[in-house]
Order: structure tokens, then C-alpha cells, then sequence
């Protein structure tokens, strides 16, 4: 890790930890302990630095001191980014793809650690930072999903009655329902197969973010 780029970069930004912090989500100790090098640095972090700080990825995984390659997926799109955030929409534009193994109760499935892959970025989500896209597992929202479909994510959209959404619990299970709504401290969400609704307190609710779209190739 070097400690130093990183902070030339982020005074040559205009930013501080703490901005860095709020755009990863993460707590500002995190984002302290990763740039001291006293904890690794993930490769969507990795990507998520790069976007926000107008780097390259290859300079932040190189700083970073023994990052996951990025180069099968940074060869020709992401090469001459402009230091300056939001950048624009550019063909070849690519956003992370989460993948979640099955297991638990209610079909849930159970995020992996960082992204699988790449997948090049719809225009409805042009210039949306931390857009990703992430593997439909199982059977529970057939016939509107099949396993294995690629459904297109936007983290910052608020979820729509009669959407689909992909929500995030506490125990970092991870569901693909409908979006019913909210009966007073429960989220309420549908799930098509087999036909059943299931109610999520909401001390158990980390995040719900809506689909936007799909890819049947995957």
C-alpha cells in the first residue's frame, strides 16, 4: 500500500476521506485502515476509487499493493479516463457483476465477496455510479426470471409497487422479489414461484434497490 498516492489523489480530487468514505459506503475508520494498508483492498473498492478519484484502475490496484488484476476487463474501454467525475457514457462502458450462491430459508441467497465479472453497462444506466448487474439464482421468480438471467441494478433509484427489487438483510442474505410495500415496520415483497408473500422486519433490512432491466443471455 502506498499511503501517499492516495492522499495526493484525493487532495488533487478535491476530496477527503471522509467523501471517499460516504461514496464506498463505508465507515470512515475503513476507509483509514484500507489507505494505511492494514486491510486489503477489494476489487470493486478498487474500481470505485478509480471512478471517484478520475484515476485508473490499474494505478489504484498497482498502489494498492497486491489488488486482483483488472487487466482482462481494463485493456481498451477504460483506458484515457478524464480525471473529472460523472464521466461521460462511452461504448465498452462496463459495471460489476455480484453473484449470490443459494442457501437459507425463503430461496435467499447470500452475496459473494466482490464482483465475478464485468458486463457492458446498459444506457438507462449511463453515468449511474455503483450501478451493477447480478445473477438471478434458482426458480422463485420464474416465469419473469429464469436462473441464471442477468438482471440490471440501480442502487439509487427508490423501489416501485409492482417492481422487482434486490434486497439486502442484516445476515447478508440477499432476495429477488416484487416490491409490494411496507405494512407498518415490515417490508412486504412477492415472490412469484411458488405464488407467497414474505414480510421482512425492518430491523432486518439493509438495503433494497431496484431492477431496471435484464439480459436472458446473461
Amino acid at each position: 500500500m502506498d499511503p501517499a498516492f492516495f492522499q495526493e489523489a484525493l487532495e488533487r480530487a478535491g476530496v477527503t476521506q471522509a467523501d471517499l468514505a460516504r461514496h464506498l459506503r463505508l465507515a470512515p475508520s475503513a476507509v483509514s485502515r484500507m489507505l494505511r494498508g492494514e486491510r486489503q483492498m477489494k476489487l470493486l473498492e478498487a474500481v470505485q476509487i478509480a471512478d471517484f478519484l478520475g484515476l485508473k484502475e490499474e494505478e489504484v490496484v498497482r498502489h494498492a499493493g497486491g489488488a486482483p488484476s483488472t487487466a482482462p476487463r481494463a485493456e481498451a474501454p477504460r483506458r484515457g479516463r478524464p480525471p473529472a467525475p460523472p464521466h461521460p457514457q462511452r461504448g465498452g462502458d462496463l459495471m460489476p457483476i455480484r453473484s449470490a450462491a443459494r442457501g437459507g430459508a425463503e430461496q435467499e441467497m447470500f452475496l459473494e465477496d466482490g464482483p465475478i465479472g464485468f458486463t457492458p453497462r446498459p444506457a438507462n444506466l449511463a453515468n449511474v455510479r455503483e450501478a451493477y448487474a447480478i445473477y438471478m439464482v434458482g426458480d422463485s421468480m420464474e416465469p419473469r426470471y429464469e436462473a441464471g438471467w442477468l438482471l440490471h441494478v440501480n442502487p439509487f433509484k427508490p423501489p416501485v409497487r409492482g417492481r422487482d427489487v434486490v434486497v439486502y438483510k442484516t445476515n447478508q442474505a440477499v432476495l429477488i422479489k416484487q416490491f409490494v410495500g411496507w405494512e407498518g415496520e415490515n417490508l412486504v415483497l412477492r415472490q412469484l414461484n411458488p405464488s407467497d408473500l414474505i414480510r421482512i422486519p425492518k430491523s432486518e433490512l439493509k438495503e433494497c434497490h431496484l431492477i431496471v432491466g435484464s439480459d436472458q443471455e446473461g
